[in-house]
């Protein structure tokens, strides 16, 4: 994949392969992340705050399964429509992929079977920007977000500046509000690696996926064909090639919460 580079994230680079998925498995066998607590999440009403479509179903496809048996109402917010992910493509160009990208995030939450339980919501930021407009994400999550509401975003250092814009403008805003609020891993799980210490990993837990979970979450993530599908009219490699899919699908999501 090409290398991602922006000032913002500073050595939190995305590029070349990453750490692999069996160096992931491996150090978190010897030392196991304490379990996700659950008991919390009961009833509630959950806002789930997505840089682009797909990085719901990339961060959380297997805890949303879990927090509608769980009895709760999600939100998912699509801050961008992802416009960017194509640069100079004549096959996915913006204006295309305005509106092929959110198409695929709601055929992921079909497959996830929680479409019935979810409000889908549009910010329509511009992609590759919203360093530039976290206000207009700080009015927006003001007029949505309701008392008792749980936030789910983007880690506030996952090395691609949009994840890294929405998930400190989030963490403000449920800090300001007294919310609870989570930070899932998703880019992280590329440049960082096992235990590094740029990661506060005392923060951490686990939720173990269960098998027929992880199923639906390929299932969610093989709809998003401009993500996995390589790109004839400029030569680019997929943005989600097979080995980046395989770590995202690993047998847990790892929350932060402080």
């Amino acid at each position: 994949m090409a290398t991602l580079k922006h000032p913002l994230v500073e050595n939190r680079i995305i590029e070349g392969q990453g750490t692999c998925r069996e160096q992931w498995l491996s150090a978190f066998k010897q030392h196991p992340l304490s379990p996700l607590n659950l008991e919390k999440f009961q009833s509630k009403r959950i806002v789930i705050v997505a840089p682009h479509p797909d990085d719901e179903i990339l961060g959380c496809g297997g805890l949303m399964q879990q927090l509608i048996r769980l009895n709760c109402r999600l939100v998912i917010v699509a801050v961008s429509n992802g416009t960017q992910s194509h640069p100079h493509s004549s096959k996915y160009s913006p204006d295309q992929l305005n509106r092929i990208r959110p198409q695929e995030s709601l055929a992921a939450l079909d497959r996830l079977e929680v479409s019935e339980y979810a409000d889908r919501i549009a910010l329509n930021l511009p992609d590759g920007q919203i360093h530039l407009h976290t206000g207009q994400l700080w009015q927006a999550l003001d007029k949505l977000v309701q008392a008792e509401d749980i936030l789910i975003c983007s880690y506030a250092q996952d090395g691609h500046p949009d994840h890294e814009a929405v998930g400190k403008t989030v963490q403000t805003f449920a800090l300001a509000h007294e919310l609870s609020y989570f930070h899932v891993l998703i880019w992280a799980w590329h440049w960082a690696q096992p235990f590094d210490p740029r990661i506060n990993w005392q923060q951490a837990s686990a939720y173990a996926l269960t098998e027929p979970q992880l199923i639906k979450k390929r299932q969610a993530i093989m709809q998003f064909k401009s993500q996995i599908e390589a790109d004839e009219s400029t030569g680019n490699a997929a943005v989600l090639t097979p080995a980046i899919i395989e770590r995202l699908l690993m047998p847990w999501e790892v929350y932060l919460c402080e």
